[in-house]
């Protein structure tokens, strides 16, 4: 009780008002949007301690050396070959078969930085394992994170996508001029 109880102040501290705490739903894909910080991930940690959510999410293989590994593992990281974004679509559908209790965020832009729209992965994923979407956001204009409804996917991608980014629409990242627009990139950039 001591570690979620510590995750709590923060929260307090920070004067952020915690959305949830959980998706209610035994397996998910939880998208974290805009993501353009690393305090992102950090706010992410520290909601998941505070309300002990097991949600799983890749972290690039580089980063697991001693002693992060043991750090990164019990946080919920799973190594991350970024180079073939195929084999991380493949890996994280077989994780949801194999397990009953499975939820898996990711940052659909990929990035911190500015780019055309956000990765497919997210999709791809929660269309191969047959699992809904939960909307996780960081909203640091209202000072506001956490999780917002799910929906399942339809197979049709712009049509989902329309609801996504209306959903969207009314949050703000922490630095907003980074933000990326809510659409699929396509051609050679899609992945």
């Amino acid at each position: 009780m001591f570690w979620p109880r510590v995750a709590k102040f923060l929260i307090w501290l920070g004067r952020w008002t915690a959305v949830g705490p959980t998706p209610g739903l035994r397996k998910a894909v939880i998208i974290g949007a805009p993501h353009t910080s690393y305090w992102d991930g950090y706010w992410l940690l520290v909601y998941k301690v505070a309300y002990g959510i097991d949600v799983k999410f890749f972290v690039k293989e580089s980063m697991f050396w001693f002693p992060m590994s043991p750090l990164l593992n019990g946080l919920g990281g799973v190594p991350l070959n970024r180079g073939d974004a195929r084999a991380a679509v493949k890996q994280a559908v077989v994780a949801f078969e194999s397990n009953d209790n499975y939820l898996f965020g990711l940052a659909p832009e990929g990035t911190r930085s500015k780019t055309d729209g956000w990765k497919s992965g997210f999709y791809r994923i929660a269309e191969g394992a047959g699992v809904p979407v939960v909307f996780g956001f960081f909203d640091y204009k209202n000072r506001r994170f956490g999780f917002g409804p799910s929906m399942s996917l339809t197979g049709d991608m712009d049509a989902d996508m329309l609801i996504i980014r209306s959903y969207y629409a009314s949050v703000t990242g922490k630095r907003p001029e980074k933000t990326c627009p809510v659409e699929l990139l396509h051609g050679k950039q899609r992945n």
